[in-house]
């Protein structure tokens, strides 16, 4: 274990007005529309092992199914020729707005565009669900485009906050071994 410093960025959009379109890819988005515990936490592991996602890794099988049949939470999934190249989680908040929960895209996916197409079809969507605002966060162990991507496409920083964690000398990956992307 390694005791890291990890900033947390908070970003939002008060209006889809502020939307800055990012220019489309052959990426299709699909709605993930029947909670599916398994293909759900692939696209956990697949998109997250090399940034430390690592909350949900303990969930068991009931507490995912439970998870995803919340009428708040929603997911997407973009498809690439057919494989799943990336994916957004939304949450209806009580405040009304709607937050991007996870976001990401799976290594072989990554620097081809799809990122910023996909945040965008992912901002849109988010809007459907609320008029009041739309949130994300990321912090400084995450992907490294993340921060840059959500601001290309329109988000503003509200908060900044610093935590050390506790955390593996590397991310788990998506299994012991797997090929992580190079920075």
């Amino acid at each position: 274990m390694a005791r890291l410093e990890v900033t947390t960025t908070y970003l939002e959009m008060r209006s889809a007005e502020q939307i800055i379109s990012a220019a489309p890819t052959a990426l299709t988005l699909m709605e993930a529309g029947v909670p599916c515990p398994e293909f759900h936490r692939f696209l956990y592991t697949a998109v997250g092992g090399s940034w430390y996602w690592m909350d949900r890794l303990r969930w068991s099988y009931q507490r995912w199914f439970e998870y995803l049949n919340q009428d708040a939470i929603r997911t997407w999934v973009g498809y690439v020729s057919g494989s799943p190249a990336g994916y957004f989680e939304l949450s209806h908040q009580p405040d009304q707005s709607a937050k991007i929960e996870y976001f990401g895209l799976l290594p072989q996916f990554m620097g081809q565009g799809h990122g910023g197409y996909l945040l965008t079809l992912a901002l849109k969507t988010a809007w459907e669900l609320t008029s009041k605002r739309v949130w994300v966060h990321t912090n400084s162990i995450d992907g490294p485009q993340a921060l840059n991507n959500y601001q290309a496409r329109g988000l503003v920083i509200y908060n900044r906050q610093q935590n050390l964690f506790d955390l593996p000398q590397s991310p788990p990956g998506p299994w012991p071994g797997a090929r992580r992307p190079q920075p």
